[in-house]
């Protein structure tokens, strides 16, 4: 008998139109049935948001290399919840896959990311997810360098799946090189500062725009993301949908609570 070949849902945060998805696409078509559900315009830093209060519409656009488009009026995780409802015909997929981001989803970032919510929904539906970013924000990035590395990972996964609630984050340094590894990272710790900058309108009401920096909290840890891609590798970090804290790593008091 023929092997029946995967459905692979895609989705992404910076819209159905951006290279970055287009470009995912056109990586896995020759590895199972492609469809894309994304959103109908960018929807960057949207985490796990759902819509609640408005209407959704799924629309069918033109194709992607004779891959079929859909695109939600929505967030990520709209996109992939409507994708199972929907778009699919009620199929399940065999696989998530979002991105590819244009932008890091490294450390920190990974909580507002809403290519992860995508991958995190898509762990949330029992199916094996993966994220992938690039760390190049701009509109034409190449991202031909890092798509080996995306080709890779997808054929494991597909081959071998992932372990229940866990999902990969995924992210492709921009370096003049092109990255020769890829390794098991775990999520650098960091933070944000100096988020926003104030300004004012010609009505002389102040406005905040938001902007930053990133801190880096322990840049001589070499198993971290921030270190991999500062050395052009490619990082792998497993990410839980569970967020729950290790209990070994809570205070006494906690436990006499009544």
């Amino acid at each position: 008998m023929e092997k029946k070949r995967p459905l692979i849902l895609v989705s992404n945060d910076d819209g159905y139109q951006a290279r970055g998805v287009r470009e995912l696409m056109k990586c896995l078509k020759d590895m199972g049935e492609v469809v894309g559900v994304c959103p109908d315009a960018p929807r960057s830093g949207q985490s796990m948001a759902i819509t609640v209060n408005s209407p959704l519409r799924v629309e069918r656009v033109e194709d992607v290399d004779g891959m079929e488009m859909h695109r939600v009026n929505g967030t990520p995780v709209d996109c992939v919840k409507l994708a199972m409802h929907v778009a699919l015909g009620g199929r399940q997929p065999d696989l998530v896959v979002a991105g590819i981001n244009h932008g890091s989803n490294a450390s920190i970032n990974v909580v507002y990311s809403g290519t992860m919510g995508a991958t995190f929904e898509g762990c949330a539906f029992g199916i094996p997810s993966i994220g992938f970013s690039l760390t190049d924000h701009h509109p034409e990035a190449d991202f031909a360098p890092g798509l080996p590395f995306v080709r890779r990972l997808t054929e494991l996964v597909l081959a071998n799946g992932l372990p229940e609630g866990v999902c990969l984050n995924v992210n492709i340094p921009n370096t003049e090189k092109a990255p020769t590894e890829m390794r098991l990272a775990r999520a650098c710790r960091g933070n944000w500062s100096d988020e926003y900058k104030e300004y004012t309108d010609p009505h002389g009401h102040k406005f905040y725009w938001l902007t930053g920096k990133f801190r880096n909290d322990e840049p001589e840890a070499i198993d971290t993301d921030e270190w991999m891609l500062a050395h052009g590798i490619v990082s792998v970090v497993p990410s839980m949908l569970d967020r729950t804290a290790p209990v070994d790593t809570l205070p006494e008091w906690l436990f006499n609570i009544r």
